[in-house]
């Protein structure tokens, strides 16, 4: 059957190995009935093909969580025929705990000594021969970011194949009662392994400066968001070339396209679609890709020199009462320049439930384009300090949200009696490889902008959809006929059909609010340019004139919180699929904010009328 399974503690290197082993012949879902992400993939060597699965990170076997009891099952089935255990050479004594517990479950086995490189930095000498003759397997020193190194790891694969191993040595059980005895003798367990096999120069790890400062309980946290919100901003500048080379493509395809069609006596409506929503959806796609590859590369850095396990200590108390771990904060420093990056960046999370968890949660956070927005409708209808009073009472509500989604969402991805302390060594600092993390990034930069395809056209489709017309006048448009029609029920949330249109350009893209508005309260640009173009042309005092007299403060205050908490933008809708693999999920997530983005809608204006 050649199939193989990857086994260790979060940050073990499994899922670099799984990638590096696999590339794009991999398919990521949830293991049947649980909230934990299932890795399958293939690879093929000297003309034989293996399959490998990415068994759910944990840190141990003996609790109760799915990922243990998941893991647990896998092996003691035989539903692999060799079990690769990782664990990180630089943090032998602590890693080694993985294999204590695994050790108990009778199974085909090699030991990869990952992150060895790590290691000899520290002045670390691991007798190999040595822990192998104990142990009765292979033991394989190993770095995981190194591509020299994956030949010797498949030939340790095939031979263990054909001449499988098992553990000589077992931890002694003792009672199942006394949880302390049996962890406490798997400890001597481990110590009796490695006694003699590990030397090491530097006796005592003494905190750098820069450690201390980042590790403290005030300026820690300051400067972990300082530099959080520093590799956000290089991390924009970094896509800013390839999400500028996207945003040419409707400029250099859409009229051409458009000219050609016409020529040639093509139905308008073909035209349109041909030329607006494909050059539109790989503009879509392109820039989503480009900005996710530089947020994996930066972060990517931040990751591998240690800086983001410092981040997870600082803010894991506090991200504790929403039921996520802290390394949660950087999605969510994210969110507030871009849903997309904040998305991508939840691949840090140990767990899918997690992860899922920090993406619904990051949904919360305005992004920037918002932000862009909220001061120039507000301005339209409110003095300066009723300005200042919405952005704040906006900020207020982006907290509440997230409460509100975690006790919502965290009792099914996150369950309460599953929910434990952070257990974590901080890694030393050590030099990053940066082949691995270009790798990296470029593999997860274009599998998003392959999948997104289907996905950002579909939406854009069901959009182009509502808003086409062969005439260009809104009021021929079938939005226009379903916005009269249930006009009566969105005003009771709010909003009459031009603001909910508005609402509904608001789940495209945040930077079409203001276009479309433009287009169905002035009349200029079709709302398929206005949603489509996304136009930054807009004339605020015409807007706000035209707008004025047509709704009042009370609609136009419940709209701009509509806005500000309905989904976040279809790249971001489609980077959440494609993160988490779960259309279920991603849409009960929408379908979440769409409805509270209605009902505040409601109670703002409702409440708004009665003192404006």
């Amino acid at each position: 059957m050649n199939s193989i399974a990857l086994l260790g503690q979060p940050n073990s290197g499994k899922s670099t190995v799984f990638n590096h082993l696999t590339g794009s012949r991999q398919h990521v879902g949830n293991w049947p009935g649980k909230t934990v992400e299932k890795k399958d993939g293939t690879f093929t060597y000297n003309n034989e093909k293996y399959s490998i699965t990415d068994l759910p990170g944990s840190y141990g076997l003996s609790g109760n969580s799915d990922e243990e009891v998941i893991t647990e099952k896998f092996i003691k089935d035989g539903s692999a025929d060799l079990v690769l255990v990782l664990v990180d050479a630089s943090q032998l004594e602590r890693s080694m705990f993985m294999l204590a517990e695994f050790a108990q479950l009778d199974a085909p086995a090699a030991l990869i000594l990952n992150m060895m490189d790590v290691a000899k930095e520290q002045g670390v000498t691991i007798d190999t021969e040595l822990l192998s003759e104990r142990l009765g397997i292979p033991v394989l020193p190993f770095t995981a970011a190194d591509d020299k190194d994956y030949d010797k790891l498949k030939s340790l694969i095939v031979s263990e194949l054909k001449d499988p191993h098992k553990l000589i040595s077992v931890p002694e059980t003792g009672s199942n009662d006394d949880i302390k005895d049996a962890v406490n003798s798997k400890y001597e367990w481990i110590s009796k392994q490695l006694d003699g096999v590990c030397e090491t120069k530097q006796k005592e790890y003494k905190l750098s400066k820069f450690d201390k400062m980042i590790t403290s309980p005030r300026k820690g946290k300051i400067a972990c968001i300082g530099i959080v919100l520093l590799a956000f901003i290089v991390s924009m500048f970094a896509a800013a070339p390839i999400m500028g080379v996207g945003a040419m493509i409707p400029k250099l395809l859409s009229e051409p396209i458009s000219n050609g069609l016409s020529s040639l006596n093509v139905h308008p409506w073909l035209i349109s679609v041909f030329s607006l929503i494909i050059p539109n959806t790989l503009y879509f796609c392109v820039a989503m890709g480009g900005f996710v590859l530089a947020v994996n590369i930066v972060f990517g850095y931040l990751e591998e020199v240690g800086f983001l396990a410092r981040m997870a200590y600082q803010f894991d108390g506090v991200l504790s009462r929403l039921g996520l771990q802290g390394k949660a904060v950087a999605p969510m420093l994210m969110g507030f320049g871009c849903t997309i990056g904040a998305t991508s960046g939840t691949r840090v999370m140990d767990n899918w439930g997690q992860k899922m968890l920090t993406m619904a949660v990051v949904w919360a956070v305005p992004c920037a384009s918002i932000w862009s927005i909220i001061p120039v409708v507000s301005g339209m209808f409110f003095p300066a300090w009723a300005m200042a009073l919405v952005i704040l009472g906006i900020l207020v509500y982006v907290f509440f949200m997230m409460w509100v989604v975690s006790k919502i969402f965290g009792k099914k991805l996150a369950p309460a009696e599953t929910r434990t302390g952070m257990i974590m060594e901080l890694p030393p600092y050590h030099k990053p490889h940066w082949k691995h993390i270009f790798k990296e990034a470029g593999f997860k930069s274009l599998d998003i902008f392959k999948r997104a395809l289907r996905t950002v056209f579909i939406i854009s489709f069901i959009f182009w959809l509502l808003q086409y017309t062969s005439t260009g006048n809104i009021e021929d448009s079938l939005l226009y006929k379903i916005g009269t029609a249930i006009e009566p029920v969105t005003k009771f949330f709010g909003m009459g059909w031009r603001t909910f249109a508005g609402f509904i350009g608001s789940a495209f893209a945040k930077e079409s609010v203001l276009g479309v508005l433009n287009s169905v309260f002035v009349g200029e640009h079709s709302m398929l340019d206005a949603t489509f173009g996304a136009h930054s042309g807009v004339d605020s005092a015409t807007l706000a004139e035209s707008m004025k007299g047509v709704i009042s403060q009370a609609e136009a205050l419940a709209f701009m919180f509509a806005i500000t908490f309905n989904v976040p933008c279809v790249m971001a809708l489609s980077t959440t699929y494609r993160e988490s693999h779960s259309l279920k999920w991603t849409a009960k997530v929408a379908a979440f904010y769409i409805v509270c983005a209605l009902l505040l809608s409601c109670i703002v204006y409702h409440v708004a009328s009665i003192f404006l």
